[in-house]
């Protein structure tokens, strides 16, 4: 039995409440923006079960056909359903016989679930700080000072809570890498010495407005070792921030719904809010999710703003005392002009980064692209809010290979023409079986079959009573309207560069089962969940471009002891506690790394790599932990390298600048900083091998 420690937060998952305060402006406490009637999932599988032989031999094909198996011969048909859904590894009732070295990947001594003040790694591993917030790195930025910050310093040094990352190579530089970073928020009670939250000054605001948004930064390896470090002024480096210069494009562009009093055309915007994650494109740019935009904007006026969760009164920061653009009693339309996916090209530092309508606008936690066999773009996106929808974007142009100006102007283009749509899952199993602890049904998986909606392609809408427009810019409303199935917080979705199944890191949600709400269903087994799951999504023939899918659930989080989880059919007792998945990315041998939001298991958040394939399929071990009241980012999975944003670190309640909950990074006396980790391999070997 694992001695864990107790779990004593009252807010969802393990947060404290200063996050969720600052984070997503009280998100979980208020009405859920979701009270469409549309069908609950649980709804779904009830009508199913007249269904279920021919939804269950259409999955065995769609997800043997992901695995790349061969036609269904020799074994019988439910014994091949269960060697293709398990991905050829464990089956019920066929122990598993792990060789004692792991998988390849994850041949690392698993970090134990602990509380210290500090990123805890691996025996054998090393780590460095890469960039804290507000290190310069533009020219004339000067070195941070806690009590000498100002609005102009702040947009030349590193921005606050970093959170997705990307490295991107950078050709004729030895030994050098672009890192892109997102900024997600600013917690200004921790950022500034005697801060007054119901009186803040303009000073403060300004530099709380160039504190969030986006850093360029190229990062400098360290020979002999892993470490990382930036390099000041390069001429790639940028900041862009709540005041730069953004450009909406694709079909919404220009709409009325985008117009402002400041902005007639509908085109121009000023600023990027709230990233979370994101998606790197095969065409070398970054992709950035505008999250928990809601809580900037006050006094919400309309059904719609209540819908995306805008409130009717101030908001936290107070920033419409300074600005009239986040007060909606005066510019309705500026919150419209946020909640999308913003494409970077950070090879140009003079680029304008490009808001793309096409892509759908609400909480956008990540957008990660594949290509499909003729070269197309398919974008995978999850709403993060409770009981919101799953989507894709499936462009209708190629993109053209090679760096060529003519192919970089194309590009540049992918993601503003195509067919924008939300899933609908219906499970496999009677509703009788779903009982909300988390039993296993009696196939002995939680499993289906779903649909890919329809809702806009270019100016065409395909959701009755709403123009395109009005798809694009009110998305959740177009997804209320066709009856798309209600998850419990879909953040991350990422597609397996190996198999091309799509994983989709669901975070938790405590109204799961509450009164008034929907209940547990196949998708989401769990009332009151706070551990959340992963969900594993094979499309029809391997066919991004399908519209249609198998799915099932991959890990369902927690306590391994707790009879209510599950991962993938391996041995609970050799795995590690996990809860509330958040972030995920892949390594080279196809394991799934994720990254954790609110431990809900007494442990600091950490970071961890699962097996997707073969005989330890589902074997999940803790590769690192982070701070006091921190949560872990990005990540970044390299062959000799792993890199983790450590956002808000001593975000615990009751701290501020003067009585700090961590010491972190750079111990007692100093101002407590988000900043990105480096973490290898102290022999230089890769990682887990």
């Amino acid at each position: 039995m694992r001695n864990l420690l107790p779990f004593i937060s009252s807010h969802p998952g393990g947060r404290s409440a200063l996050t969720c305060r600052f984070r997503c402006g009280d998100a979980c406490f208020k009405e859920t923006p979701n009270t469409s009637d549309n069908e609950y999932a649980g709804d779904i599988i009830a009508g199913a079960v007249s269904r279920r032989s021919m939804m269950r031999a259409a999955a065995v094909v769609t997800v043997a056909t992901a695995a790349g198996t061969a036609a269904l011969t020799g074994p019988s048909a439910p014994q091949a359903e269960a060697v293709a859904l398990a991905g050829h590894g464990h089956q019920p009732g066929h122990p598993h016989k792990p060789a004692p070295s792991g998988a390849r990947g994850l041949r690392f001594s698993p970090v134990a679930p602990n509380k210290d003040d500090k990123v805890t790694i691996p025996d054998g591993y090393a780590q460095n700080v890469v960039i804290r917030w507000g290190e310069p790195i533009l020219r004339g930025a000067p070195a941070f000072h806690p009590d000498k910050q100002t609005a102009k310093a702040q947009a030349g040094q590193f921005g606050y809570n970093n959170d997705f990352l990307s490295l991107l190579p950078l050709r004729g530089e030895r030994g050098r890498q672009v890192m892109v970073a997102n900024h997600e928020y600013t917690d200004e009670i921790l950022m500034f010495r005697g801060y007054d939250p119901a009186n803040p000054t303009r000073e403060q605001v300004e530099i709380a407005w160039a504190a969030h948004g986006l850093s360029v930064v190229v990062v400098q390896e360290e020979n002999r070792t892993g470490k990382l470090g930036p390099v000041n002024r390069h001429p790639l480096n940028r900041r862009l921030t709540a005041t730069s210069e953004f450009r909406m494009t694709g079909p919404a562009a220009g709409s009325t719904l985008l117009r402002t009093s400041a902005d007639r055309s509908g085109r121009k915007v000023l600023g990027t809010l709230n990233n979370c994650a994101g998606g790197t494109t095969p065409w070398g740019t970054t992709l950035h999710g505008e999250e928990n935009f809601n809580q900037y904007f006050a006094n919400g006026t309309t059904d719609m703003h209540k819908r995306y969760g805008i409130g009717t009164s101030a908001t936290e920061r107070k920033w419409e005392r300074f600005d009239r653009r986040f007060d909606l009693a005066k510019e309705p339309n500026e919150a419209n002009r946020f909640g999308w996916v913003v494409e970077l090209d950070p090879y140009d530092p003079d680029s304008t980064p490009r808001k793309r309508t096409a892509l759908g606008r609400f909480k956008h936690e990540a957008a990660q692209p594949r290509l499909t066999s003729d070269g197309r773009p398919v974008v995978y996106m999850g709403d993060d809010e409770k009981f919101d929808y799953l989507y894709k974007f499936v462009s209708s142009k190629r993109m053209k290979k090679g760096n060529s100006r003519a192919a970089r102007e194309h590009n540049l283009t992918l993601l503003d023409e195509g067919t924008l749509y939300v899933a609908k899952l219906s499970g496999d199993s009677p509703a009788t079986e779903i009982d909300g602890s988390g039993k296993l049904p009696d196939d002995g998986e939680f499993d289906g079959s779903g649909v890919w909606i329809p809702l806009a392609t270019g100016t065409t809408s395909h959701v009755p009573g709403m123009t395109a427009d009005e798809v694009y810019v009110y998305t959740r409303l177009a997804g209320d309207k066709v009856g798309a199935t209600k998850m419990d917080r879909p953040e991350d979705v990422e597609p397996s560069p190996r198999t091309g199944r799509v994983y989709v890191a669901l975070t938790n949600n405590s109204d799961r089962g509450k009164a008034g709400k929907p209940g547990a269903d196949e998708a989401n087994p769990r009332n009151s969940n706070k551990h959340g799951q992963i969900l594993e999504l094979a499309e029809n023939w391997d066919d991004p471009t399908s519209d249609g899918f198998a799915w099932r659930l991959f890990l369902v989080a927690g306590d391994p002891d707790d009879p209510a989880t599950y991962f993938a059919g391996f041995p609970k007792e050799s795995v590690s506690p996990i809860s509330c998945p958040d972030n995920v990315a892949f390594d080279a041998h196809g394991n799934l790394w994720i990254s954790t939001d609110g431990n809900a298991l007494g442990s600091h958040d950490g970071l961890f790599g699962v097996a997707t394939h073969g005989d330890r399929r589902g074997e999940l071990k803790q590769f690192l932990t982070v701070p006091a009241g921190a949560e872990t980012c990005g990540p970044v999975i390299q062959d000799r390298r792993v890199l983790v944003a450590v956002q808000h670190p001593g975000e615990i309640d009751g701290a501020s600048v003067e009585k700090p909950a961590s010491v972190w990074p750079d111990g007692p006396g100093k101002i407590v900083r988000p900043s990105v980790v480096a973490v290898w391999r102290k022999d230089g070997r890769d990682i887990g091998v």
